[in-house]
């Protein structure tokens, strides 16, 4: 049967070059090459058994850990497409997620899914549910244990023809509030993302090309980012379509002693961290402790900035240590890696077809600012969402479809771009993305609060840190207590404002739009 670029088929060729390859180490659990496939197989199997059809919706709620991955390959395996779910959101955005998405599946943490129980009467399209142990006692009504599940299932790869055009989709933060999905193609995301076969060299020509890598001298790769974002779960899948053994970190906080004991247990060569909030810690368990770092190459960062600063720190006791620091989004992919910044923002060298271009869509002149485009391999737009797909992605008059995602960019005359910041005003916390707006609207809600403006403000330990500026009604009192009390149950625990000040009257633009700067500089 011949290939396609569909992750499975993918997953399928590594699998029969090189079976007993190490492919996964999660905790306790160890899969070859061989063995990961034949889980998905399993689990793609019990899927088709349950009703779920090609092109439906599978979504994935769990920590790292090694069915994260089994599950995404095994909904590919039946041409149905997993729904990444981040496990930090409560309730409501879960609702928003699972019903947004048209889910008919979900494969999830005992724990987790306890938080959909309380909302699962608002998501008809949910018919199956398939619960992950992790130690909870959780009632989860009418669902299949995932073990069960793969026991009563065959492993085999007797699956109908999959294509290029299968779709993968990754949930992104929104600019309005909640969440939308980036829809791709598996062909454009596993060559505008996932490597495209070779991370270093020229992508690969053909589906059957992948197999070659089974012939490679294993690396190891340690991912310490959720696979359930776009940085980790791409790194994990770069590593293995290169043959790769992926290790996950799988506690659920960051512990940079941990990380690095598995580092030399597994003798990993490359380490991925999240921006300076796991660099940081990182540098300073190296500076306390003995530890084997002999076998480690290169640290690759994605999701939030690593500052020259904690590279400097890492330097200190890995002077020979590579940065695969790269810029990406779900909307464009990974795009290139940074080459050192200059006045505190980030320098890339990007890949072929991502330029900058102005409000016509013309490539800005050098030194000029204007917006990250990328064209080629981008996705086919948001799933559901065709007004904000028209405000994202642009054909030119040459019929050149390009992505822009709202990222201001300079044009350096070296051909490197250098990145400004979203112009929506994200606030990049310890990798977590929060747009103001969505605070903001959740502040407001708060009976005593008149008026609301969220920026985001530099820190230390996690790049930057939400901060409020807070208007209360007029005779009313509030702390910053009482609203992130109130706040709990609207928004993920990284959204909640981290430092506020109050004042009699919002300061508001001529047009009524929020004064950021002003705010900026008065929490300052």
């Amino acid at each position: 049967m011949a290939r396609s670029y569909n992750l499975a088929d993918l997953l399928e060729i590594l699998a029969a070059a090189g079976p007993d390859r190490p492919a996964l180490v999660a905790g306790d659990e160890r899969r070859t090459y061989r063995q990961l496939s034949e889980r998905a197989s399993r689990f793609g199997h019990h899927l088709a058994e349950a009703g779920v059809r090609p092109g439906e919706h599978v979504a994935i709620l769990a920590y790292n850990r090694a069915e994260w991955i089994e599950a995404m390959l095994g909904a590919f395996k039946v041409r149905a497409v997993p729904i990444p779910v981040n496990f930090r959101y409560v309730a409501a955005e879960l609702r928003h997620v699972l019903a947004d998405s048209d889910s008919v599946a979900l494969v999830g943490e005992r724990s987790l899914l306890a938080k959909v129980e309380e909302i699962r009467g608002g998501l008809p399209e949910l018919r199956h549910v398939i619960v992950l142990e992790d130690g909870s006692a959780a009632e989860i009504p009418g669902a299949v244990e995932y073990e069960k599940a793969l026991a009563g299932a065959a492993p085999d790869d007797d699956f109908p023809e999959r294509s290029g055009d299968d779709r993968y989709i990754m949930y992104t933060g929104g600019t309005t509030g909640y969440p939308k999905g980036v829809e791709w193609r598996c062909e454009d995301i596993f060559f505008g993302a996932l490597g495209g076969g070779n991370v270093l060299g020229d992508p690969i020509g053909s589906p059957e090309e992948l197999a070659a890598n089974a012939d490679q001298p294993a690396m190891a790769v340690l991912d310490c980012a959720p696979v359930m974002h776009g940085a980790g779960q791409w790194v994990a899948f770069m590593g293995l379509f290169s043959g790769a053994k992926v290790v996950l970190y799988t506690d659920h906080a960051f512990d940079a002693g941990k990380a690095l004991r598995l580092l030399a247990e597994e003798q990993a060569n490359v380490m991925m961290l999240v921006g300076d909030v796991m660099a940081r810690p990182v540098a300073k368990a190296l500076a306390s402790g003995d530890h084997d770092t002999s076998s480690l190459m290169a640290i690759a960062s994605g999701g939030a900035p690593l500052t020259e600063g904690a590279k400097a720190a890492l330097q200190e006791h890995l002077p020979n240590i590579m940065f695969l620091d790269n810029y990406g989004a779900s909307e464009t992919g990974a795009c290139g890696p940074s080459v050192g910044a200059k006045e505190g923002t980030a320098r890339f060298m990007m890949k072929p077809g991502i330029t900058v271009l102005d409000d016509d869509l013309n490539v800005v002149r050098p030194g000029e600012i204007g917006r990250l485009a990328r064209s080629g391999h981008i996705p086919l737009g948001y799933y559901n969402d065709p007004e904000k797909t028209a405000s994202t992605f642009f054909t030119a008059p040459d019929g050149t479809r390009w992505s822009i995602p709202g990222d201001f960019a300079s044009l350096e005359q070296d051909g490197t771009i250098t990145l400004l910041g979203r112009g929506s005003l994200v606030i990049n916390t310890g990798g977590e993305k929060v747009y103001p707006e969505e605070v903001e609207v959740a502040l407001k809600d708060h009976p005593a609060v008149e008026d609301a403006v969220v920026v985001g403000l530099p820190d230390e330990r996690f790049g930057q840190r939400v901060a409020a500026v807070v208007a209360p009604r007029p005779g009313a009192t509030v702390t910053l207590e009482e609203l992130t009390e109130y706040c709990r149950d609207r928004l993920a625990g990284y959204k909640l404002p981290r430092q506020m000040t109050l004042v009699d009257e919002v300061q508001r633009t001529a047009v009524g739009k929020s004064d950021y700067k002003w705010a900026r500089s008065l929490l300052a």
